[in-house]
């Protein structure tokens, strides 16, 4: 990891910069992805998936026979941990499901919202070396609680034409609709723009490499929803004097492991805890599975020492972190002063995996400095709010005159007369 001692305000904007992808390039890789696929439905998915994924598929949807006996080659020990997610993730986010209030803003009119659920929603999960089963809880649990008509799911299949098993568990139990062979560009395509076999959604929800990225950005600016912008993922770890070296170390690679275009930053008051870490980093890359990618991303990385715990944390509010660890003694009072980023872990025995799996909290969250203006995804991110209002007699004849006023201002006779009209009807 790069170190930087004390760097002046000035620097930290290009201190916060991410990785920079060429978007342009990909994005014209993409595009006639996204056409073929919407002139030629499954004719297309097919062929990309042969071209991309090295497969022939005899069928894009996976059956229910399929399911049933990946199912059983799941681990009863894994299926016991995804269930044990699966309540932690259902009661945390069981909670975002209250009933608004109505409230009078005026005597006699009566103003309120409801949430209705997005009927078609579609759940990108990604397979290969790496397939996020646990992404499954994160999106189909809010989508279960928020009472979503249609729950698709896109994930790439392996050589065999399979789907990972744990994937299909999850799913299942999380009460996922369908589920289709197909990755990619062209799995978002398909749940855009929909085709002979895959349904056409209304919002796009999950993580993906730059490719499915870019699609649903282009998806998006062509009429479909999606859950937030995404990029690599990424974590800043708030450390003093009281952090174990070995636990940061081991949270910095945690997350340097998911990609070679992941960003860890270590933020500290201590020059020793720097020194601690980096060698804490080196024992423990010796024994990782996944050591050539996390130390691809920890090189692009930054450790950065700065005057007091006050000043870093200003600097990761700058930031604004997908994930925030803050492994300090005073970690409740920095808690407080956080105001930008997606999740945050408190304290030296809060690692991020927890909030990556089990403890009930979403790991959805915006990357690339978006926490900024986004939220992670909740049940919230299912729904729609529709607001309502009602107007008694009464109501309409304490608020009309102000109505009347504002609409003539704006020169909008038919709003005020809209008014107007009623009024006169009433004073009979």
């Amino acid at each position: 990891m790069q170190v930087v001692k004390f760097p002046d305000k000035k620097q930290w904007q290009q201190l916060a910069e991410r990785p920079v992808l060429n978007n342009k390039a990909i994005a014209k890789q993409v595009k006639p992805i996204l056409k073929a696929v919407k002139k030629k439905g499954d004719k297309a998915l097919l062929e990309f998936t042969e071209q991309f994924d090295g497969v022939a598929l005899s069928s894009l949807q996976v059956s229910q026979d399929e399911i049933e006996k990946a199912i059983q080659k799941v681990d009863d020990g894994l299926k016991e941990a995804i269930q044990v997610a699966y309540q932690n993730i259902k009661q945390f986010h069981s909670v975002q499901l209250e009933t608004e209030k109505k409230v009078e803003t005026t005597k006699g009119i009566q103003c309120w919202r409801r949430s209705t659920p997005i009927e078609n929603v579609g759940l990108y999960i990604p397979g290969g070396s790496a397939p996020l089963f646990s992404t499954v809880l994160m999106l189909a649990i809010p989508a279960q609680l928020a009472g979503c008509t249609q729950v698709i799911l896109c994930s790439p299949p392996d050589k065999k034409e399979k789907i990972h098993p744990a994937i299909l568990y999850a799913a299942q139990l999380c009460g996922v609709h369908a589920i289709y062979k197909v990755g990619g560009a062209q799995a978002i395509a398909a749940m855009a723009f929909g085709t002979e076999t895959i349904p056409k959604v209304s919002k796009i929800f999950g993580p993906g490499n730059q490719y499915v990225t870019a699609a649903k950005q282009l998806v998006n600016s062509k009429g479909t929803s999606i859950d937030m912008p995404a990029g690599p993922s990424e974590v800043a770890i708030i450390a003093d004097a009281t952090a174990h070296p070995a636990f940061v170390a081991a949270d910095l690679i945690a997350q340097a492991e998911h990609g070679s275009d992941s960003q860890v930053v270590l933020l500290t008051d201590n020059a020793n805890l720097i020194s601690d870490v980096q060698e804490a980093l080196y024992e423990q890359l010796k024994t990782l599975p996944r050591a050539m990618i996390a130390i691809d991303a920890l090189e692009n990385s930054l450790s950065i020492l700065f005057g007091s715990m006050e000043e870093a944390m200003d600097f990761s509010n700058f930031y604004a972190p997908e994930h925030l660890i803050i492994a300090c003694q005073d970690y409740s009072k920095l808690g407080e002063k956080v105001t930008n980023a997606g999740s945050v872990f408190l304290g030296h025995y809060t690692p991020e995996s927890l909030g990556d799996y089990a403890s009930g909290t979403n790991h959805t969250l915006p990357t690339n400095g978006f926490a900024k203006a986004y939220s992670g995804v909740s049940v919230d991110s299912f729904v729609k709010k529709i607001t309502y209002q009602e107007a008694s007699k009464a109501g309409l004849k304490a608020l009309g005159l102000s109505v009347e006023v504002m609409a003539k201002a704006e020169a909008l006779e038919g709003h005020a007369n809209a008014v107007t009209l009623r009024l006169k009807e009433l004073s009979k």
